[in-house]
């Protein structure tokens, strides 16, 4: 099979953890007789240092041109720092996000059961947990007129939808209930906001059409507390573009680590997978980032993009592996005996070639 893939390493740690991926993508390809076709392209800051721009056409026409995009991470303090820069590397995550039509952002958050001691949550809390999270993410409030009046004193943000916009997030929520235990979550604040009252009155009038599916309508203050204390009660979860953002980030710390979790941003055409984690500048460069997100990211496109779902399985067995043996970087070992990025992605790379035999 050929994998035409875009890489966009970005930012800070991104190049790292990507680098990971792409040893175990060539590892797997030579397993199976997959023909990898990858291509690079600059995308937040560093696009920024050449193209003036953080996602310049150059790697919009890449990304068109492939089947699915591997992604790092985008951010820079020089720009984080400055308040009054005009052009900021995450405008270029949004700009990508709505010129290839990546509506919907899936982001599972599991337990680790060899991991359970890492979390700050008890065991007995947090034991089983297996969630989707599917969030919104070309409309909302990021996406809302904005600006500022009054000599710079008085500023807003506009949060709107169209049913149209929900209706196809709530569909893609309602599907994967389907395939998972037929329980759906809608989280709004239809107590206060007139877009959560129209995201309620539409997945509500879906209801029919999933017969099987039962469907609970939870406030997200209410949600955001029941997440710390009985995370396993919820399955697939849908929201909207704000909330879902702060949602996610307070699950990732379940598990332990941020650098545990992927994600995927799906469109009708294309698909972008990455870490959830961010730039974290502080540790670029330094060969100790958690490169575990980004290759089960990896692991969910070689499934939703390409079916691969036996080369899939591998890589989610050989991390499963790395964490229960303790094969880990220093965010999830309390001692000295943690291991560097790269040598954490060749244990994983070593433990599909001594396991596998196609």
């Amino acid at each position: 099979m050929i994998l035409k893939i875009a890489v966009l390493s970005g930012d800070g740690i991104g190049p790292e953890v990507t680098k990971q991926s792409i040893k175990v993508l060539k590892s797997l390809g030579k397993k199976f007789n997959h023909k990898i076709e990858l291509e690079s392209g600059l995308v937040g800051a560093v696009a920024i240092d050449k193209y003036n721009d953080p996602y310049p056409d150059e790697t919009h026409q890449i990304c068109l041109n492939s089947d699915a995009i591997l992604f790092g991470a985008i951010g820079d303090p020089k720009y984080d720092n400055d308040p009054k820069a005009k052009v900021r590397p995450e405008q270029g995550l949004l700009k990508m996000r709505k010129k290839l039509g990546l509506y919907a952002n899936l982001r599972p958050t599991k337990v680790f059961e060899s991991l359970l001691d890492m979390s700050p949550i008890k065991e007995e809390r947090i034991s089983g947990t297996d969630i989707l999270f599917v969030r919104e993410l070309t409309g909302g409030i990021y996406f809302g007129e904005r600006g500022r009046r009054d000599n710079d004193n008085f500023a807003f943000d506009t949060c709107e939808y169209n049913r149209d916009e929900i209706i196809r997030i709530a569909k893609i929520g309602f599907e994967y209930a389907q395939k998972r235990s037929s329980k759906l979550c809608c989280v709004d604040k239809a107590n206060v906001l007139e877009t959560s009252r129209l995201w309620r009155e539409t997945v509500q009038s879906m209801e029919k059409n999933y017969p099987n599916i039962e469907v609970s309508y939870e406030f997200v203050d209410a949600v955001a507390m029941r997440l710390v204390q009985w995370p396993n009660s919820y399955d697939v979860l849908i929201t909207s573009n704000l909330f879902g953002d702060i949602l996610t980030d307070e699950a990732s710390v379940i598990s332990g680590s941020m650098g545990l979790m992927p994600s995927a941003s799906v469109g009708s055409e294309n698909a972008l997978y990455e870490p959830i984690h961010g730039s974290y500048p502080e540790a670029a460069g330094k060969n100790i980032a958690n490169p575990i997100a980004s290759i089960l990211s990896l692991s969910m496109m070689l499934d939703h993009s390409f079916n691969l779902k036996k080369e899939s399985e591998i890589i989610n067995n050989a991390v499963e592996e790395s964490l229960r043996n303790k094969y880990v970087t220093p965010d999830l070992s309390s001692d000295k005996s943690s291991l560097s990025t790269d040598q954490v992605g060749d244990y994983i790379v070593d433990f599909i070639e001594k396991n596998y035999r196609i």
